[in-house]
């Protein structure tokens, strides 16, 4: 189709990864970037952000640890301005529901000259099986400080899918993409369709926000991460995102996939046999 790369910030994550496979399906070239990278790209190195801009033809972000932490607006401010210098044609940025430092981010790109759109996405559901819970997934036990506040979970292979449209066809500029699953799970009802899936014996168990992050610490994971989980799983989860929307239908035109079809097809993998 075309030598000129897609940049994808943090295509080793579990969306930029995705959308690279989309995007190499349709012969579309990409550039993955990030810190280990063959083109490094570092958010708190703003000075390296150039050599991985130059040439491309548009870019897909996404903002480690999590767009609302500190210093997220002003990153995301200075990409734009970069990305601008640069001819980029079209930023399409990862954000995330309910969160005050996301939607400021957002407001950012959207001032900035470069074309823009915004996909605003719930808790994955490969959380439980390429990230943190799948240790609790494996032990029989997910404890955390999250309550009977139930969660539109979103199916990671939907939010590609959803970028991978949006980086190849010029409607979607412009567009905020709230992207959900069909409906709404407490974390305590997801678990229970995990273990009915794997066969496996694992309860969910609510524990305080102050042993959440005692535990994590003892982990050893940085502070400003522990930060942002514990302000995930209580201050937004407080029932501001509990709504389905509609975002994956009207970038898709089809529904977007149910958690029950996410954990029987990743049970089928091993992924959470021990």
């Amino acid at each position: 189709m075309t030598d000129t790369p897609v940049l994808i910030i943090g295509g080793a994550g579990k969306t930029g990864s995705r959308v690279q496979a989309r995007l190499a399906a349709r012969g579309i070239v990409t550039r993955l970037a990030s810190r280990s990278s063959p083109t490094p790209f570092d958010w708190t190195r703003p000075d390296g952000w150039a050599a991985a801009l130059d040439g491309a033809s548009s870019a897909y972000v996404t903002y480690q640890p999590d767009l609302g932490a500190d210093g997220a607006t002003d990153a995301i401010a200075k990409l734009g301005r970069q990305a601008h210098r640069k001819g980029l044609r079209h930023l399409v940025l990862l954000s995330g529901r309910g969160e005050p430092g996301a939607q400021a981010a957002e407001a950012v790109l959207q001032a900035s000259a470069v074309p823009w759109t915004i996909v605003r996405a719930s808790w994955f559901h490969q959380n439980f099986s390429e990230s943190y819970l799948l240790d609790g997934v494996l032990a029989g036990e997910i404890a955390l400080p999250a309550g009977s506040v139930p969660e539109p979970f979103v199916d990671a292979d939907d939010i590609a899918d959803v970028v991978a449209a949006a980086l190849t066809d010029p409607r979607h500029i412009g567009q905020i993409y709230e992207v959900t699953g069909p409906r709404a799970l407490t974390f305590a009802q997801a678990v229970a369709e995990i273990a009915q899936a794997s066969g496996r014996p694992i309860r969910y168990t609510q524990i305080s926000p102050h042993d959440f992050a005692e535990g994590l610490q003892q982990a050893g994971v940085p502070a400003e991460l522990i930060k942002i989980l514990n302000e995930l799983l209580t201050v937004v989860l407080d029932g501001r995102n509990s709504r389905v929307m509609d975002g994956v239908a009207r970038a898709l035109g089809r529904p977007p996939r149910d958690f029950a079809d996410y954990a029987r097809t990743t049970a089928a993998t091993g992924v959470w046999r021990v």
